[in-house]
């Protein structure tokens, strides 16, 4: 079985409730895949949105787990997730209901058109890595960095614990 962390965000209200309850939603739809194993969950943080124009502010956690999927299949799974909470993908970065993004798998290195691991942005994002080291201070990406080292040259962002 792989061990995976997944980045959860929300800043929209979709039909089924608030971005608390978007990730809520998300966490037990994951939960309750057959193929899924869900470890632990973070602490949620409040962070200000990154992309265009003026959107509310996220909610974001990370989920940790061991799964039988493989990346890809996985990928697809969490993406079923995002469109079944009303994910549209309109613009870049823009607001959203839902944003599952797979951080870590295992210690593997992937750069394909649909799915590059480690996230490539993680390391430059506070609310994923406070999230992660919540979780275990001591992961060390497959690329060699700690994730500690990361948040310590990481500017805060104006991130929230909640």
């Amino acid at each position: 079985m792989a061990e995976v962390y997944i980045g959860l965000g929300s800043n929209l209200e979709g039909d089924t409730g608030s971005p608390e309850t978007q990730l809520d939603q998300a966490i037990d739809s994951i939960s309750r895949h057959p193929d899924i194993h869900l470890l632990a969950v973070s602490n949620r943080y409040q962070t200000q949105a990154i992309g265009p124009g003026s959107q509310p502010d996220y909610i974001n956690t990370v989920a940790r787990l061991n799964t039988q999927l493989s990346p890809l299949d996985l990928l697809d799974c969490l993406q079923q997730i995002e469109q079944q909470q009303g994910r549209v993908r309109t613009i870049r970065w823009g607001a959203r209901t839902l944003d599952l993004d797979i951080l870590l798998y295992d210690q593997q290195i992937i750069d394909s058109e649909r799915l590059t691991l480690p996230h490539p942005r993680m390391h430059e994002r506070a609310f994923v890595l406070a999230p992660l080291q919540d979780l275990d201070s001591s992961i060390v990406l497959p690329t060699g960095e700690n994730i500690l080292s990361l948040l310590a040259n990481c500017s805060d962002q104006g991130i929230v614990k909640l």
